[in-house]
């Protein structure tokens, strides 16, 4: 299989964690697309939200994005990447996309103060608002969703696989 798997989702998700262990389980390469943006602008997310605002993160990654050429890779991309369509469709040229489904109170629960966690938003949305947004996107551009909800990562992990072997 030359293909990609591509996880989305909101922050807490499990999208680098599950990500990383269904890279081992598979035998495949792991990219986590937010550690690629910050290794290429030289700094954290957060920083480019503050010094530059949400929209030139977003920026920053559809670049990051449409320059990723990886076969036989788990991808684990930034919450936000669904904003770009270009990216998401240069995404799903290689790749399955599985869309990890968790409720927003999971989120909370799991990234506690967003305001550390270098999320692209805008300064006046909720982080309720933003999942409602947010929610819109990754079903639309999911081939597969898992719901992760009361779920460890290793039992998410699993979900993937089985969903991903009856797709």
């Amino acid at each position: 299989m030359a293909r990609n798997l591509v996880f989305i989702g909101m922050p807490g998700s499990g999208k680098s964690t599950v990500g990383v262990l269904i890279a081992k389980r598979l035998g495949l390469g792991f990219v986590d697309t937010d550690l690629l943006i910050q290794q290429e602008e030289g700094r954290t997310l957060q920083e480019i939200v503050d010094q530059d605002g949400y929209q030139a993160l977003r920026r920053i990654e559809e670049r990051v994005l449409l320059n990723l050429n990886v076969e036989n890779h788990v991808i684990s991309t930034g919450g936000s990447a669904v904003y770009s369509d270009a990216a998401m469709a240069h995404l799903k040229t290689g790749g399955t996309v599985v869309f990890l489904d968790i409720p927003l109170d999971v989120v909370v629960e799991r990234i506690g103060d967003h305001s550390l966690r270098g999320i692209s938003r805008r300064p006046d949305q909720s982080l309720s608002e933003l999942f409602e947004e947010r929610f819109a996107l990754y079903t639309r551009y999911a081939d597969v969703t898992v719901t992760g909800a009361g779920l460890t990562h290793d039992e998410e992990c699993e979900a993937v696989l089985a969903a991903l072997e009856s797709d």
